[in-house]
């Protein structure tokens, strides 16, 4: 594995910075080279090779996304990865796709939030997830995200997937689907703007549908990696602001990873948002308070630099 890490790691990175020949090398896992998550890890490896010190380099790192990361990191073949709230806890806990697995993972910090998409054209009659009963909705592709959240949401309103008519679409197909009226509704488990939205938003009136306030609170009960984010009316063009269910997404390291090293990654990072917001959109949507309530302890050099 480590071997096909590092072939991938020299064919995937492009246009890094010019680091120094003896720095130590720190490998960041992110997801395909078309994912939202390779863009970030390239981002942050050009603000690690920047402003971390010349005896420390990064580089991105092609891996198979969120649910392998925490793993990769573990095992050491990555030193940090991008990974969401609910699978970083998860992966301390043992539970979840790393039942009976529990690993000695801490967080780095936050990043930008994955939300729950769920739309429906602006003149459907489906108002409210209970209105989803019996309707044809594009829920993602199998295995995906977007499926993770719908079975901690369905059981609060008294429903399992046997009550509506899925299709296991990518997003693309999905919302494409929505527009041309063949799905009554359509979710995607993405960053915002989400490229499928944007394209079925251009040719259809779209709109957000909502959950009831008792039932969101339940479900965030229920699932406290959970968190609600507030989507701005223009994102979408959409008619209303909307309030959605989401994960913030974060990095983690090794327990074990030295608290300088940390401390100086997690600085090289979060003291140059602007310049990562210039580079990549996501980051413009990291929110550094989120430091404070992440689903897994924070390793002790990234709480130093949080705290000062």
């Amino acid at each position: 594995m480590r071997n096909l890490l590092k072939t991938v790691c020299l064919a995937a990175v492009i246009g890094s910075v010019n680091v120094a020949a003896n720095a130590e090398e720190y490998r960041i896992g992110t997801a395909s080279v078309g994912g939202a998550f390779f863009p970030v890890g390239q981002s942050i490896s050009n603000l690690v090779n920047k402003y971390a010190g010349d005896d420390l380099s990064m580089v991105p790192i092609v891996t198979q996304g969120s649910v392998q990361n925490p793993r990769l990191v573990a095992a050491g073949e990555v030193e940090l990865g991008i990974t969401s709230a609910n699978l970083a806890a998860d992966a301390v806990n043992g539970t979840g796709p790393y039942k009976d697995d529990p690993m000695e993972l801490k967080a780095l910090g936050p990043l930008h939030p994955s939300v729950l998409h769920m739309v429906v054209p602006a003149n459907s009659d489906i108002k409210s997830f209970a209105d989803l009963r019996g309707k044809r909705i594009a829920v993602g592709p199998a295995g995906g995200g977007t499926l993770g959240f719908l079975n901690n949401i369905m059981p609060v309103y008294n429903m399992t997937l046997d009550d509506i008519t899925p299709s296991f679409l990518s997003y693309g197909d999905g919302f494409s689907q929505l527009s041309d009226g063949n799905v009554d509704a359509a979710l995607a488990l993405s960053g915002y703007p989400a490229a499928a939205v944007m394209q079925a938003g251009a040719s259809t009136d779209l709109r957000m549908i909502t959950m009831d306030p008792d039932k969101l609170a339940t479900i965030l009960e229920q699932n406290p990696a959970y968190s609600t984010f507030q989507i701005p009316t223009d994102v979408y063009d959409m008619p209303e602001e909307a309030t959605v269910l989401g994960v913030t997404n974060m990095l983690v390291v090794r327990s074990d990873m030295s608290a300088d090293v940390a401390e100086r990654i997690a600085s090289a990072i979060y003291d140059h948002l602007d310049e990562f917001a210039a580079e990549n959109a996501n980051a413009a949507q990291i929110d550094k308070a989120r430091a404070a309530s992440l689903s897994i302890d924070l390793h002790e050099g990234a709480a130093a630099y949080f705290a000062q």
